[in-house]
């Protein structure tokens, strides 16, 4: 009786030491502060590498010929990026970086594209329903988009003994949706020694 006595005492005490000693500490940071622990691919690589590529493939000929022709702005859509590294790499934000970047140029309009778009056409059909008919959006309005982004992230994992180098390559290319012409092609590469 003594032992459990003593094992329940020391089992209590023990489980009081770990809830009050060493607690997290919390440390709010800029957004757009550079932080990189563990040499992967982070959101600082995908705003950069965005915003980037993005202000690249908009300073070259394709933009000025289109707008030349057409006398407007070009359509854009952010189709897929393909993670083809083993590491886990939100596509979801990194696509949201390129579309940001777009739409912040002014150059460029962008339309919705994937799920969203489902989403949108769902909530169109529900306005027929039950919508007024002055303010229910109407079908058929959509606007075509005339090029779409596309491509993808792959990586090259280099170690020995405790350093570590970390490449990151991303392709993307800009092709025009009724010709079916590549009109940029992107690359970024990153480079991270980690000891």
């Amino acid at each position: 009786m003594k032992n459990i006595k003593f094992a329940l005492v020391w089992i209590v005490g023990a489980v009081l030491l770990v809830s009050c000693s060493g607690g997290k500490q919390v440390t709010r940071l800029d957004p757009t502060m550079v932080t990189d622990l563990s040499g992967k691919w982070n959101d600082t690589d995908s705003r950069l590498v965005a915003e980037e590529m993005i202000a690249d493939a908009l300073s070259r000929p394709w933009l000025t010929k289109f707008k030349t022709q057409h006398n407007r702005e070009p359509v854009v859509i952010v189709g897929n990026v393909y993670n083809k590294t083993r590491e886990h790499i939100s596509e979801d934000t990194f696509i949201k970086d390129l579309e940001r970047a777009f739409i912040n140029s002014g150059l460029v309009e962008m339309v919705q594209s994937g799920a969203m778009r489902d989403d949108i056409r769902k909530e169109r059909a529900d306005q027929q329903e039950f919508a007024s008919e002055e303010t229910r959006a109407r079908w058929k309005q959509e606007t075509g988009a005339d090029f779409m982004l596309s491509g993808t992230i792959n990586a090259i994992e280099d170690a020995s003994g405790n350093r570590k180098v970390m490449f990151y390559q991303v392709d993307l290319e800009l092709t025009n949706m009724e010709t079916n012409q590549k009109v940029w092609i992107g690359n970024k590469k990153i480079k991270k020694l980690i000891d």
